[in-house]
């Protein structure tokens, strides 16, 4: 299938001018074949000098082949042993992009394409998704997510200006990948309700529209669950069609606030280590413990609310001594107190919140329950414990503390600094 991709710059009832980089995106079997007769197109044709990024694996996996039907291209090859999205992985790449390079075309998952989209934007030349596997929402994404000196960051870059995804290859990548990718997608469940609460408190820019579409990518995951297990290809098409679609999601609103939350967050603290020692996860898997230790504990504050068992306090200002004593270990103190120079949380007033107390519940009933939640990444064969992959549940409790300090973004996980809770017991997240 081709995906018109004009229909989401439509003119929207929220009055933004929504912006879509991206210009074509094919999704199907053999879609790999159309690549000279589209770089030979009048779009694409004028793009001469082009380089192949992948890394050894996935070489083997496509890269061969796009050698081939491109055969006056060059390519570099990097290690995929210990590649990272981060300062090393950037400048092993950036050194190696000769300087008459016009196109890139990026052929792997999530740490070949943050690495080709942060060095496009720094040289300022497009380049072309070649996703090899279903595991993550950021093929279409403006941002990159890198970690730079040990701090976990959204850095600016670049959307591809094309998507070549062949179900014949991404569909055989190891299913691992695959239940990453389902993960990645369930937890829009929390980071939309985090974002309609934003809104709710502090007037921060939504879209119904915006939302409704991650909403449609989540639920098609879920129809196709059965199927993908079943190895069926039109299965493996849809989902990677919902990934495409949260990514486009997060190009007509020009971050990731519509597919990251407070899930994503707890993801982020657990890859700089100040709780744990090195993972050995893709990120799916830590999104979906996330997703499941937010969905537990924003459930839990939701029922307080309703029985009348919460209050709301003034919030004065960070807790430094609480952000030293936890990141001065790992040297991110200074990174992280620069990430919070604005404090979102002053944003909310106390009264405010008050009065809008039952209306958060609301939203926060929204999200299917923890043991939904289980079920259904269970089936789908995603992460489900900690233990999983290498974690212990004593971090849990820390986790949620200083996981809301990790970006500067307003989720309810950091406006629950501002309540008191005359009823709530530690969290007991369910199953992990």
């Amino acid at each position: 299938m081709d995906i018109d991709v004009k229909e989401f710059s439509e003119e929207c009832s929220c009055l933004k001018n929504h912006q879509i980089f991206v210009k074509d995106i094919m999704i199907e079997k053999d879609a790999i074949n159309r690549l000279p007769e589209l770089l030979q197109s009048e779009v694409y044709k004028k793009y001469q000098s082009l380089l192949i990024v992948c890394d050894d694996n996935t070489y083997e996996v496509a890269g061969r082949k796009v050698q081939k039907l491109i055969p006056n291209s060059k390519i570099v090859i990097l290690p995929a042993n210990g590649l990272h999205a981060d300062n090393r992985g950037v400048e092993l790449l950036l050194n190696k992009v000769p300087d008459e390079t016009e196109l890139l075309l990026a052929v792997g998952s999530g740490t070949i394409h943050d690495l080709t989209r942060y060095v496009a934007f720094t040289k300022t030349i497009p380049f072309i998704s070649i996703p090899t596997a279903a595991s993550v929402d950021g093929y279409v994404s403006t941002v990159a997510a890198m970690t730079w000196d040990g701090l976990k960051k959204t850095m600016t870059a670049v959307s591809p200006i094309c998507v070549i995804a062949d179900s014949n290859i991404f569909s055989k990548a190891p299913y691992r990948l695959t239940a990453s990718g389902v993960s990645d997608l369930l937890g829009k469940y929390s980071a939309l309700a985090d974002w309609k609460i934003a809104h709710l408190l502090t007037g921060e820019y939504f879209c119904d529209r915006v939302y409704n579409l991650e909403l449609v990518a989540v639920n098609k995951v879920c129809e196709c669950v059965d199927d993908l297990k079943n190895g069926k290809i039109e299965a493996y098409e849809q989902l990677m069609y919902a990934l495409l679609l949260s990514g486009l999601a997060m190009q007509m609103v020009g971050n990731s606030r519509p597919a990251s939350g407070a899930e994503h967050h707890i993801s982020h603290l657990w890859e700089s280590e100040v709780l744990n020692d090195t993972l050995d996860a893709l990120h799916g898997e830590k999104v979906s413990l996330g997703l499941i230790i937010t969905s537990e504990v924003y459930h839990k504050v939701a029922t307080c609310i309703h029985n009348g068992s919460v209050k709301v306090r003034e919030y004065k200002s960070i807790n430094i001594e609480e952000v030293k004593d936890a990141f001065t270990k790992n040297g991110l103190y200074e990174g992280i107190m620069k990430e919070n120079e604005s404090d979102v949380l002053t944003q909310v007033d106390a009264t405010d919140l008050r009065s809008k107390l039952e209306m958060i519940a609301n939203i926060l009933d929204e999200i299917p329950s923890t043991l939904q939640i289980q079920h259904i990444l269970t089936y789908a064969g995603c992460v489900t414990k900690m233990t999983e992959i290498g974690l212990s549940n004593n971090i849990i409790s820390d986790t949620i503390r200083l996981s809301p300090y990790v970006r500067s973004r307003l989720t309810f996980m950091r406006i629950m600094k501002m309540l008191e809770f005359t009823e709530y017991d530690k969290v007991e997240v369910l199953g992990i």
